[in-house]
């Protein structure tokens, strides 16, 4: 198996994930309550889960 010859800085490790950064929150509109939720997610409205626009749970 391959083995690093020499410890890896932090600083070095740092600079290669530069590109791994958080992106912004994709949001929708649910088209039966008019709410704004997250895309893919279920989300509580009143007391009443929904998911792609229809009644999952009741509290």
């Amino acid at each position: 198996m391959a083995h690093p010859k020499r410890k890896i800085s932090k600083t070095r490790r740092d600079k290669r994930r530069t590109h791994y950064k958080a992106e912004t929150q994709q949001l929708t509109t649910c088209p039966t309550t008019g709410e704004t939720h997250q895309t893919h997610r279920a989300h509580w409205v009143e007391g009443v889960l929904y998911h792609k626009g229809k009644i999952v749970m009741e509290k």
